[in-house]
């Protein structure tokens, strides 16, 4: 399995992964706006994504964001995506996707990752678990802007 940076020459592999990433949290199949949603990623360097190949095939992917800590003054990247498919499951792709992310941290001399899972990813968060992530009683909220001028409007 060899992970390397993804540029536009692995966007139709990547777009299949993404997809496949966006099934598994039943999000609707749209091909064409996925690739120019990667594509518009990897042009801008908005993100950094790594992929894993083996055997010729695109198994596995991580698309990590910058972003900044202001209380410690310092870079951190949040893993936004994280995804492998079923047949290389449980090979070691998902923890060099993950090595990657923290050559990348380290390199970029960033305070850490920050990543979040749905509850019931129970066999990502043993892998999280393992590698030293530690979970945080933080309790995140997120504005949808509808939903923000819906309540406005009331």
């Amino acid at each position: 399995m060899k992970v390397h940076q993804a540029t536009l020459e692995d966007l139709h592999a990547l777009t299949e992964l993404f997809e496949l990433y966006r099934a598994f949290y039943k999000q609707e199949a749209n091909f064409d706006r996925a690739q120019q949603f990667l594509k518009e990623r990897l042009i801008n360097e908005d993100s950094v994504v790594f992929i894993a190949y083996g055997e010729g095939k695109a198994f596995g992917f991580t698309q990590l964001y910058p972003a900044f800590s202001s209380l410690s003054m310092e870079r951190i990247w949040i893993l936004n995506d994280l995804y492998v498919k079923k047949e290389a499951r449980n090979k070691g792709t998902a923890q060099k996707l993950i090595d990657q992310a923290v050559h990348l941290a380290k390199e970029t001399d960033a305070k850490g990752i920050l990543l979040e899972t749905n509850q019931e990813n129970t066999p990502a968060q043993k892998l999280y678990d393992k590698l030293g992530f530690k979970k945080e009683a933080n309790q995140f909220y997120f504005l949808s802007l509808e939903h923000y001028e819906k309540n406005i409007e009331e």
